[in-house]
């Protein structure tokens, strides 16, 4: 079995300031951090967000990643992970390739089937069985690969459609940035397995919130 290099990341959503995120970017990259990734949840203070057990995220994924790239020349970055649900795949590809080429080739382009279903209420989203999420993330990653390929796209799915254009920008990495999936549950570390280079393990929360029910899924016996 080949051996893979252990990296160690920073998650970290918050800041008071530009110059702050900044500064919290370079000294990640000067302690010898490999990656720094943010969340993607958009609940701010108020009842929906209590109700989650879940922290604030302040900063949006996006702009701050980019603002970390500009402040840096080695740090990788992502998003751990993009809630599928909140994004068309179209303008995701889009916004993930130009943060790539922008970052000369540091994105790591995380993606996740959604899960905080007060979130998903608090904005008037369609919270759907696990599977039906999952069937939208599989068909997503299918175009979104497709949109980086550098080939005119015709794709007529269950769930999105996209013909008559070519993704744009292309991506510094090639075939595309790396790809992670994260998630906890059978059927969806089993879509990792297939469609990505980076499993990121989670509690299985299939509850929708984070309780007891996701962190009895933590176990050793049961991650492994």
């Amino acid at each position: 079995m080949s051996q893979r290099p252990f990296r160690f990341g920073v998650q970290t959503f918050s800041a008071e300031s530009g110059a702050e995120w900044r500064d919290r970017a370079r000294r990640a990259e000067s302690l010898g951090y490999s990656v720094l990734h943010l969340a993607d949840h958009f609940l701010g203070p108020g009842p929906a967000l209590e109700s989650t057990n879940h922290p604030l995220q302040e900063l949006a994924a996006v702009p701050a990643m980019m603002a970390a790239a500009a402040a840096t020349e080695t740090l990788r970055i992502g998003c751990r992970v993009f809630c599928n649900d909140y994004r068309h795949p179209v303008m995701l590809a889009k916004e993930a390739a130009t943060i790539d080429r922008l970052s000369d080739g540091r994105l790591e382009l995380g993606m996740g089937a959604g899960w905080l279903e007060a979130e998903y209420e608090a904005a008037g989203f369609q919270f759907d069985a696990p599977g039906r999420r999952i069937d939208r993330l599989e068909e997503s990653i299918t175009l979104i690969k497709a949109l980086m390929s550098g080939e005119p796209v015709e794709h007529d799915g269950d769930h999105y459609e996209a013909k008559g254009f070519t993704g744009a920008p292309l991506p510094v990495q090639k075939p595309h940035p790396p790809l992670m999936i994260g998630g906890g549950g059978r059927r969806v570390l089993g879509l990792a397995a297939r469609e990505a280079d980076i499993v990121s393990f989670n509690f299985n929360n299939r509850s929708g919130v984070i309780g007891p029910d996701g962190v009895a899924t933590s176990t050793a016996d049961a991650t492994a």
